[in-house]
């Protein structure tokens, strides 16, 4: 530690070069975080998707109906501790861009089968109770102002009966992050009261499992429960069902880990040359370090100290701009709704930081180690 004052002086000795790499390696570390937190928001519900959930849709298309009466034909499999519903409602407020999810359901069957969803117990009665009423996430409760007890006006779009009134009687929470709040539930008899097709029919069907090593077992059991009849089913488990949704716009992992190579490769190059300039310009220095007694191990330390400290000082800054920027919430008015830093990204983040700091000095490092005094006099 008694010679941190020598890497920073050396640090210092080119002031504009060393703020130009601080600021290459913290630019790079803010598009990590940033193309981390995107690369969730595309994939937003497969991180947290229930292991022990199964999506259950109708085997010609994700749009076409099931009947309700699958319900208790449903929980009769072996396997199956719970099922329930949904219907997609896709109404418009306000305007067609201010989307977010609207979904029919039941509301007592929901809640248990998503207790990741957090309601206070008062306004659960509250909705449990009231036939027109609904429950809005967070996220889109914040975004429009919406508090409990507010009448919305939801414009029908797929169910064609003119404007929806829906009291809102509870605002819900996720008990953790990457969970969608961005969503808004109402009764499904509410949807066959007024909805002028439809009535006893469903979106799709979320069953839960007893056993999630036994989701694709039985699977196979519900799709042949339904086999051969005028709606036969396909279901899957909830993660591939979420991931099946965000592969519809590429694989955006691939694309995303494709661009961080590129930028870090750049990075490294940058980084390792303008360590090696400095090794060079301070060939006659090292020298003199050596010839006062200073050893190869020392002389390597000390060159690497000053790589990782560039690395740390603008790796860190990268890392804590890109979580502050996912600090302040989907910049899409929607359309992003988990729009966060992982801490395993970020994690990751903080091992490539040293990663870099490690690699891009290490062969100047080297050099250092192995000069020889009187090669290094010489060409001074």
């Amino acid at each position: 530690m008694k010679h941190l004052h020598l890497v920073w002086r050396n640090l210092l000795r080119r002031k504009t070069r060393t703020m130009f790499t601080f600021l290459s390696v913290a630019i790079a570390f803010v598009l990590f975080g940033v193309l981390a937190t995107i690369r969730v928001a595309f994939n937003y519900g497969v991180e947290v998707a229930g292991a022990d959930r199964l999506i259950m849709i109708h085997k010609v298309s994700f749009i076409n109906f099931l009947p309700i009466s699958y319900k208790e034909r449903i929980k009769t499999v072996k396997g199956v501790s719970d099922a329930t519903h949904a219907t997609w409602f896709g109404g418009i407020y306000q305007d067609p861009s201010n989307f977010f999810s609207q979904m029919a359901v039941d509301p007592e069957e929901w809640l248990r089968m998503y207790p990741e969803f957090t309601l206070p117990e008062d306004q659960k009665k509250a909705w449990f109770a009231n036939r027109v009423g609904a429950i809005a996430g967070r996220t889109v409760a914040n975004r429009f102002g919406w508090k409990a007890g507010d009448r919305i006006p939801i414009q029908g779009t797929i169910f064609q009966s003119g404007v929806w009134e829906f009291t809102i009687d509870g605002i819900f929470d996720a008990d953790r992050e990457g969970v969608d709040t961005n969503q808004f539930f109402f009764h499904n008899k509410y949807l066959w009261e007024k909805a002028r097709w439809g009535d006893g029919m469903v979106g799709w069907y979320i069953i839960r499992v007893e056993d999630p090593k036994a989701s694709a077992e039985v699977a196979k059991r519900v799709d042949a429960l339904f086999a051969n009849s005028p709606y036969e089913t396909k279901t899957s488990t909830e993660k591939a069902f979420v991931q099946a949704f965000a592969n519809q716009v590429g694989d955006i992992g691939a694309i995303l880990t494709a661009i961080l190579v590129a930028v870090f490769f750049t990075i490294l190059l940058v980084t390792g040359n303008t360590m090696a300039q400095s090794i060079r310009e301070r060939t006659s220095e090292l020298a003199v370090l050596k010839t006062l007694g200073y050893p190869n191990g020392l002389v390597l330390a000390m060159v690497l100290a000053e790589s990782l400290v560039i690395a740390i000082a603008g790796g860190g800054a990268g890392l804590l701009l890109s979580w502050l920027i996912s600090r302040q919430g989907d910049p899409t008015g929607g359309l992003l709704p988990a729009f966060f830093f992982p801490p395993k990204d970020m994690v990751l983040g903080v091992a490539l930081v040293f990663a870099l700091g490690f690699a891009s000095g290490l062969l100047p490092a080297l050099r250092a180690m192995r000069l020889r005094i009187v090669d290094a006099l010489r060409r001074t």
